[in-house]
């Protein structure tokens, strides 16, 4: 163990300063986001919300994001990752405030439009720290450490929450909304860590000798594959934007209580930070399809758990499962970054994060009707379904382990 250790703290010696301070930012976001993030929904369902209305109030969030996602990459190559930053950070803090304050489902939509905007934003910025400042024959494994340091956090939030709800009165309003307060004063702190000591991984200026569309242009002609990749994209971003309904189903019709749904989400932390770094290694060294092609199941049989459990302990074991979407998650992005050149990456993270968030927009509203329609088991099946099919596009791309872009 101490070996690992030591080879990790080896690996992050020898990287930018960018790299170690985004660790720290993403540590205090993620647990400030995992304070919240299984509870949301049960939130907005006690303000008043029916499962649809979530839908909607999640849509209009996507919608935000949608229309965002596509100029930041662009304007992080131009004015500089730190200011994307900045920018981001303290709006997401806004929104997790005006949660906090929320006296009816309908201004939760408020509060969306803030978190949505300002998480795709950051979403859109950080894997370009990665990509300027990772050598390609590691960067799978860089990325999985990331995440692994600040997965840890995210183990301890969703149970340090369970028992402040059940102090504050349980899985109601009033229950759940001091978590909003801690969580507006954790990214708060995560923006004055920006603030004070990240530096730019490249100088800032790239994106001013080109316009957005040319840009776009540039990685349809020189990129590999961007096309199909895109389509990936896409599909796999289902399970991010439609996982609102798993807490709720666990709840209405599984009975969960606190503890439960917290133990879901540390489960799925466990994962994360126990198996990215092993992950990142294997997929570096035998290949990143093949790691995808072996998680992926796994998150497709953490769904059928969920529609199939009798009890917390198998409701716990498909929220542990269901941490590998996220370890194939950083995988691809890991090949996502090979398949443009280098200088392009802030218009590549924007492009695909305006798909994102088309899914992010659309994917809340169809999972409200699936529920509605036929039945909420569907929303999971759809879920488990769709993931299967994206192996399919993934065995029609390049391996990109050795790096197809300088």
């Amino acid at each position: 163990m101490a070996s690992v250790a030591d080879r990790a703290l080896g690996f992050i010696r020898r990287q930018k300063k960018a790299f170690k301070v985004n660790i720290v930012r993403n540590v205090l976001q993620n647990f400030s986001l995992g304070l919240t993030s299984q509870y949301q929904s049960v939130y907005i369902s006690e303000l008043g919300a029916t499962a649809m209305e979530i839908g909607y109030v999640n849509s209009v969030g996507g919608l935000a994001s949608t229309l965002i996602t596509l100029p930041v990459g662009w304007l992080a190559d131009r004015y500089g990752i730190k200011r994307m930053l900045l920018t981001a950070l303290p709006l997401m803090a806004l929104g997790y405030a005006v949660f906090g304050i929320a006296q009816g489902w309908e201004i939760t939509m408020v509060a969306l439009v803030l978190t949505s905007l300002s998480t795709a934003m950051a979403s859109t910025v950080c894997p370009m720290i990665c990509g300027n400042t990772l050598a390609s024959a590691e960067r799978a494994t860089g990325m999985q450490l990331c995440d692994t340091l600040a997965a840890l956090p995210r183990i301890i939030a969703p149970v340090v929450a369970a028992f402040i709800i059940s102090r504050f009165g349980g899985l109601s309003v009033e229950g759940i909304r001091p978590l909003y307060w801690l969580q507006t004063m954790g990214i708060a702190a995560a923006a004055m860590v920006i603030y004070i000591w990240f530096q730019n991984p490249v100088a800032p200026g790239g994106g001013g000798r080109r316009s957005l569309a040319e840009g776009v242009r540039r990685i349809l002609d020189e990129g590999t594959t961007v096309k199909r990749w895109i389509l990936y994209q896409v599909i796999s971003a289902f399970p991010l934007y439609m996982a609102i309904y798993v807490p709720l189903y666990a709840r209405e019709f599984k009975l969960a209580d606190q503890y439960t749904l917290g133990m879901m989400d540390t489960g799925f932390y466990v994962v994360v930070t126990l198996l990215a770094i092993p992950s990142g290694i294997l997929a570096d060294r035998m290949g990143r399809k093949r790691l995808i092609a072996i998680v992926t199941p796994l998150y497709c049989l953490s769904m059928l758990l969920l529609v199939y459990a009798d009890g917390a302990p198998l409701l716990i074991l498909a929220g542990l499962l269901s941490g590998f979407q996220f370890v194939a998650g950083v995988t691809a992005g890991a090949i996502s970054v090979e398949l443009v050149p280098r200088e392009l990456l802030g218009s590549w993270f924007g492009l695909n994060g305006l798909f994102r968030g088309l899914i992010n927009m659309s994917s809340p509203i169809l999972g409200g009707l699936l529920w509605n329609r036929l039945g909420p088991e569907y929303v999971f099946y759809f879920l488990a379904a769709s993931q299967m099919l994206k192996l399919g596009i993934l065995a029609t791309m390049p391996e990109t382990t050795q790096g197809l872009h300088a």
